[in-house]
């Protein structure tokens, strides 16, 4: 019979981590990796569902699940961020999928996000897919700071069914997170020799916007569907922004 770990990386992850981790309840084991610097109670939290939580210096996403990775033994990962939940629906079709011995390796699963408490239809994150769950010896990593991916030695599928994402709550976690990731996005850009152009800083930033809201329809989730849309333009610009001082540095 096929196991399942699932992986979860614990920052101060505030009253989302109970939530995370009741969903994944179910699989045989679940591997909890504490930021040193998470002070919040979360480490506690994490105890009080499994055994397996280890403290772990925190690089990046990446790093870290690629330092945890070797050591899950089941055949099967699943990888969740302590800000998101699995659905019912989405826990039978993985407990399905991982006793099918004609499974693919590697599967994308799709994700429907809150932002600001409100469920977003729209904005192109109607269409996010993410490869979270995988054949634990076939699964690695890219290094990257920002938005990594785990790539899959072997063939890959979709799942429909959900998982939920309860992203930024208020302005002040949105901005916590925009400096850090602005700031690796830039240095994973210069790393690969990318300079920043005055149509990096205007036009990029523009067309960001124009796709979210317009061509991806933004426009249909009211208020927050705006604020998303220029939220993500402006990280756009800081980015490249940023990109812009490292060179000019």
């Amino acid at each position: 019979m096929s196991t399942l770990t699932v992986l979860t990386l614990v920052p101060n992850a505030g009253d989302r981590l109970r939530r995370c981790l009741e969903s994944a309840r179910w699989a045989d084991d679940l591997f909890c990796v504490v930021d040193t610097r998470a002070n919040d109670g979360s480490k506690e939290v994490a105890e009080e569902f499994t055994p397996h939580v280890v403290v772990h210096e925190y690089e990046n996403a990446a790093a870290q699940r690629n330092w945890a990775l070797p050591q899950i033994a089941t055949e099967w990962t699943l990888v969740l961020d302590a800000d998101e939940w699995i659905s019912d629906a989405l826990r039978d079709r993985i407990k399905q999928i991982i006793q099918d011995p004609n499974s693919v390796d590697g599967y994308w699963i799709k994700r429907n996000s809150y932002f600001f408490g409100k469920l977003i239809k729209h904005c192109g994150w109607h269409r996010d897919y993410n490869l979270r769950l995988f054949r634990t010896k076939k699964g690695t990593y890219l290094e990257k700071r920002v938005h990594s991916r785990v790539v899959v030695e072997g063939s890959e599928g979709r799942i429909h069914e959900v998982m939920f994402h309860d992203t930024y709550r208020n302005f002040e976690e949105y901005f916590t997170t925009f400096q850090r990731f602005t700031t690796w996005g830039a240095e994973d850009l210069f790393e690969k020799g990318k300079r920043a152009t005055w149509l990096d800083l205007v036009l990029r930033p523009l067309g960001r916007f124009f796709k979210m809201y317009i061509l991806r329809a933004g426009f249909l989730d009211g208020y927050h569907g705006a604020v998303l849309c220029g939220l993500g333009a402006f990280s756009v610009f800081i980015k490249y922004a940023k990109l812009w001082d490292r060179q000019r540095r």
